[in-house]
C-alpha cells in the first residue's frame, strides 16, 4: 500500500485516459477490444477517489475529435456508453455520486444522449463524490462557447466589455461551480492535453504514465496521487513564499 496523507489529497482529479487502442494492438486485438477493457480502470479508479474522499473526478471519456474515427470505432463506444450507463447507476446511487456530463451531447446518438440524461437527473442529489464525464468534450469549443454567451451579454447592454473577468469567464464554462483540477493524469505516455479543459488546467500539476490505460488500477492511482504530494504548488510565488504562507486554496 503506498502512504498518502489524506491532509493533501487532490480535491479535482482529472484524467485523459489514453492507450486503449495500443493495449489492443499489442495483443494482436481489435481496438475496441481495449476500449472495452478499459471500463475495469475506470471501475478501479472511480472506487478508489471515492474510497479516498476525492471530491471530484473528471474522465476525459470522447473528445470532439473523436468522432472523426473510423464509423465502426466510433459506434462502439456510443455502445460501450450506452451500456456503462445502464450497468452503472446502481453502483452510482448506492455509493452516493452524482454524474455530471460536458461537452456538445448534442451529437450523441439519441439513446445514448436519453441515457446520459436520465443517469445525471437521477444522481443530482448525490453528495458523496462528483464524477464529470466529458464525452463528445473539446476545450475549444467550450470557451468559444462561453465567449460567444459573454458577447451576447455586452451586446444587449448586460455587461460592459471591461467586466468581463477570469471570474466571468469561468462562469460560463461548463465547470461552473466546480474546482479546477489539482493534478491531470494522462496515461500512455502521450506529452499532450488534447484539447482538454485548456482553461481550468492552468495550475494543475501533470502527471504522465505509460501504463496503458486497460492496465491502470488502485496502484497506479496511487502512485500518481503520491508523486502529486511530493510536489509545491506556487501559484506563481517563489518557494520561500509559499514557506512563509501556505496557500490555503492548494488542496
Amino acid at each position: 500500500m503506498i502512504p498518502l496523507d489524506p491532509a493533501r489529497l487532490p480535491r479535482h482529479v482529472a484524467v485523459i485516459m489514453d492507450g486503449n487502442g495500443r493495449w489492443a494492438q499489442q495483443r494482436d486485438l481489435g481496438r475496441v477490444e481495449g476500449h472495452r477493457r478499459g471500463k475495469d480502470a475506470v471501475r478501479a479508479v472511480v472506487e478508489t477517489a471515492r474510497r479516498l474522499g476525492i471530491s471530484y473526478l473528471t474522465l476525459y471519456a470522447f473528445s470532439t475529435e473523436n468522432w472523426y474515427r473510423p464509423r465502426e470505432e466510433v459506434g462502439a463506444l456510443m455502445g460501450l456508453l450506452r451500456r456503462y450507463l445502464v450497468s452503472e447507476l446502481k453502483k452510482l446511487m448506492k455509493n452516493e455520486i452524482r454524474l455530471v456530463a460536458i461537452g456538445n451531447t448534442r451529437r450523441l446518438p439519441a439513446v445514448v444522449r436519453q441515457l446520459l440524461r436520465r443517469t445525471v437527473h437521477a444522481t443530482r442529489h448525490n453528495t458523496r463524490m462528483t464524477v464529470i464525464l466529458a464525452v463528445s468534450y473539446g476545450a475549444r469549443e467550450e470557451i468559444t462557447t462561453a465567449v460567444r454567451a459573454i458577447a451576447r451579454l455586452v451586446q444587449q447592454g448586460e455587461m460592459e466589455p471591461d467586466g468581463v473577468t477570469p471570474d466571468v469567464v469561468a462562469d460560463h464554462l461548463a465547470t461552473a461551480g466546480m474546482p479546477d483540477p489539482d493534478l491531470l493524469i494522462r496515461t500512455g505516455g502521450e506529452m499532450r492535453v488534447s484539447n482538454f479543459l485548456l482553461w481550468q488546467l492552468a495550475y494543475t500539476e501533470i502527471y504522465v504514465t505509460p501504463t496503458l490505460w486497460p492496465d491502470f488500477r488502485e496502484r497506479e492511482f496511487l502512485q500518481a496521487l503520491a508523486e502529486f504530494q511530493e510536489r509545491q504548488r506556487r501559484f506563481g510565488r517563489t518557494p520561500d513564499q509559499v514557506e512563509r504562507e501556505p496557500l490555503r486554496a492548494a488542496y
